[in-house]
């Protein structure tokens, strides 16, 4: 029997691909398309808006039917409203939605006490995979008698409203966690000295039609690694979300992570 998946955000440009990549899984059934009650698509049916063919299924402002789990791929604001429709129904959600503040990020913990959660700054396997890698590569150089230079490249779409991305903040936690680095630089400008090997830099570039792309820099005296993942399209991200809604829907109440999801962890 196919899971019921409830997408939030349906009508922007990641919560299409969901709907139109829940459409083509035999495993999932398309039951509820979500999005706040300005938005200029509702009663519009969600497969069509996606260029999926029809799914039978309008956009709504309120959830009219029961899912098994909700996938959200909204802003934060957006994901305000769904988080507590999910912590009252005990509904399995999927947090694809980036840009949280520190307040948001608390009330997603505390909603993961009554119900089970996937929440990560990035649905792509291949980040993912890098993000382990990453933490392998700052765990061996962490001892290196000359000092190691991180810094984070990032480069997105021009219409992404967050800079740092919250997928390169991640991947600077997890190199400060191995290395111990306290500070975090966020572009360079003028007169700005030697470089303090205590740092970690990112660099945010905007730009067309970028679906992301992540390099993480570890300089040395006489040689550099560079760890890169790029996305080609979107569906990476929608793919993640939708193993992310199948693991989820089995899990007790809790926080989970795409590593969890991947077998990571």
């Amino acid at each position: 029997m196919s899971l019921k998946i409830g997408v939030n955000g349906a009508g922007g440009r990641m919560g299409r691909r969901v709907v139109a990549l829940t459409m083509q899984d035999q495993e999932l059934s398309l039951t509820a398309a979500l999005e706040h009650s300005a938005c200029p698509f509702l009663g519009q049916d969600a497969g069509e808006l996606a260029g999926a063919g029809r799914a039978n299924v309008p956009l709504c402002s309120s959830l009219e039917h029961a899912v098994d789990a909700i996938i959200d791929f909204s802003t934060p604001e957006g994901l305000h409203s769904v988080l507590q429709l999910c912590e009252s129904r005990r509904i399995p959600l999927v947090v694809a939605t980036t840009g949280l503040t520190g307040e948001q990020r608390q009330a997603v913990l505390e909603a993961a006490q009554t119900t089970p959660i996937v929440m990560a700054p990035s649905m792509s396997m291949a980040v993912n995979l890098v993000m382990k890698l990453v933490a392998e590569a700052a765990k061996v150089l962490r001892n290196n008698a000359d000092g190691v230079d991180v810094e984070i490249i990032e480069r997105h779409h021009r219409y992404k409203e967050d800079a740092p991305s919250g997928t390169a903040l991640q991947f600077g936690r997890i190199v400060a966690e191995q290395m111990g680095q306290e500070q975090h630089v966020h572009g360079r400008e003028g007169r700005t000295g030697k470089r303090p090997l205590g740092e970690i830099g990112y660099h945010a570039v905007r730009t067309g039609d970028n679906v992301g792309e992540h390099t993480i820099v570890f300089g040395m005296l006489g040689e550099t690694i560079d760890l890169t993942v790029r996305g080609h399209t979107r569906d990476s991200y929608a793919y993640g979300a939708l193993a992310a809604a199948k693991y989820v829907v089995s899990r007790p109440a809790g926080l989970y992570s795409m590593a969890d999801v991947l077998g990571l962890s």
